[in-house]
C-alpha cells in the first residue's frame, strides 16, 4: 500500500507538486489522498486537476480557534493518513489536532531550526548577516517550529541576495529534502 498523505497548504502549492511529481515519477511510493487549505490557494487548482479530493477550512479573526482545531482534526482525519504534511500552511494548530496526529505531522521551514524560526525565517537570516541558512524538516509539536528535527540541509547567502532570490534557491532544496523525508518515512514505516 502507497503510504497516505494529506498535505495542508496555503498558497501556490509547490511543495505539493515536488511530491505529486516524485509520486507521478515512480520514485515515492505515496497517494496524495487530500489537500487541504485555510483559503483560497493555487495549490488546490493542483490538486483538483488530478482529482485530488479538496477542503478548505478557513481561520478568520474573532473565530473559536478550538472548534477550528478540532474540525481540521475531523477533515483530515477522515481520509485515514499514515502521514500529514503542513507544505507551506501558515496556521498554527492546536491540541485536538495535535491528540490525533502527534508523531506523523511534519512541516518544512526555510531556515535552521533552531535558528530564525517563525514566518519570517528567510527576512531574519539575511538581517542577521549569516553566510550560511537552509532548510528544516521536522515533526510539528505545540510549539512555533519547535518540533524534533528530522532533516535539515545548508544553503549559501550570496553577497547580492534579497529575500527573494534567497528564498527561491532555499525552496528547490526544501522540495527535494521533503521528498526525501517522506521516501524515507515510508521506508521506515
Amino acid at each position: 500500500m502507497p503510504l497516505r498523505l494529506v498535505v495542508l497548504i496555503s498558497g501556490t502549492g509547490t511543495l505539493l507538486q515536488a511530491l505529486l511529481d516524485a509520486i507521478q515519477a515512480g520514485t515515492l511510493d505515496a497517494a496524495v489522498v487530500a489537500v487541504g487549505a485555510d483559503g483560497a490557494a493555487e495549490g488546490l487548482v493542483r490538486a483538483e486537476k488530478l482529482g485530488i479530493d479538496t477542503f478548505v477550512l478557513p481561520l478568520r479573526k474573532g473565530m473559536d480557534r478550538s472548534a477550528w482545531d478540532e474540525e481540521l482534526a475531523r477533515r483530515v482525519g477522515a481520509y485515514d493518513p499514515d502521514l500529514v504534511i503542513s507544505a507551506g500552511f501558515m496556521k498554527i494548530v492546536g491540541p485536538a489536532f495535535l491528540a490525533v496526529f502527534s508523531g506523523r505531522f511534519i512541516n518544512t521551514h526555510p531556515a535552521l531550526l533552531p535558528s530564525f524560526p517563525g514566518a519570517h525565517g528567510v527576512r531574519d537570516a539575511l538581517a542577521a548577516g549569516v553566510k550560511v541558512t537552509g532548510c528544516t524538516v521536522f515533526a510539528v509539536d505545540a510549539g512555533v517550529d519547535t518540533g524534533p528535527i528530522i532533516a535539515q540541509e545548508s544553503v549559501a547567502v550570496l553577497p547580492d541576495d534579497d529575500e527573494e532570490t534567497l528564498h527561491e534557491r532555499i525552496k528547490t532544496v526544501e522540495r527535494r529534502l521533503l521528498v526525501e523525508v517522506v521516501r524515507k518515512w515510508r521506508k521506515n514505516g
